[in-house]
Parts: structure tokens; sequence; C-alpha cells
């Protein structure tokens, strides 16, 4: 039985090989290696209900290799040195990022200012 990490990664896989690079949408990018913890963590913690969140929808998440550089149509503002990042990309650009993960109690709060600071999104209230 695959794991919920290992589901992850395939329909990530999927979705780079089949999905253009959001060039002219809001996207937010993940940038991870191979060994991450942090990016392990982010997984079982995160991307599971990511797509299925507000912020998830607005910023559709893409995946990119540290070693690779970013996707194509995408340009970051300066190098990538720690995984995860997270860069928040507007028409292909990197217009704010989140260097690191600090666990699911934080993750959502910053990631929504994130994009309230940066973009249109408007927060749901409960």
């Amino acid at each position: 039985m695959m794991s919920i990490r290992g589901i992850v990664s395939v329909l990530a896989a999927t979705v780079l090989c089949v999905a253009p690079a959001f060039a002219s949408d809001i996207a937010l990018v993940m940038v991870e290696q191979r060994g991450c913890a942090y990016c392990a963590a982010w997984d079982d913690e995160i991307a599971p209900a990511y797509p299925n969140t507000a912020e998830g929808r607005y910023a559709p998440l893409e995946r990119a290799d540290l070693h690779m550089g970013p996707p194509d149509g995408i340009s970051y503002a300066r190098r990538v040195n720690f995984t995860p990042t997270f860069i928040l990309v507007t028409d292909g650009q990197e217009v704010a990022r989140m260097e690191g993960y600090v666990g699911q109690d934080f993750f959502w709060p910053l990631f929504s200012k994130l994009l309230e600071t940066n973009t249109d999104f408007v927060p749901q209230t409960n």
C-alpha cells in the first residue's frame, strides 16, 4: 500500500508532466530536495489538505527541485538556499517567499498573511 507521501509525490509528478507552468496566474512554488525532513513534514501535515483550502485554490501548488532551478515560465527574485522554500509567484515572477517550514499551526496564518499582503486574496472568516 502506498503512503500518503508516495501518493502526493505521484500526483505532483503527474501534474507537473501534464500541466503547463502557472505563468499567467498566481501559484505557490514549493522548492524541495530529496531527504529534506521539513519537506516530508509539510507533505504529511499540509499537502493533503492544501488543494481543498481557499489558499490552495487561490494559489495552486507547483513543486520544484532545489537543484533543477525554477519551473519553466517562472523566475525567482534571488537564489533559493533552503528547503522547503515557498515562493509566491504572479505572472511567473516571484512576489514573496517563506523559507523553511514552521509547522502546521503556524504555516496557515503565515501563508494567509503572505497572500493577503501580496495579492488581492481575502481570507475566509469562520
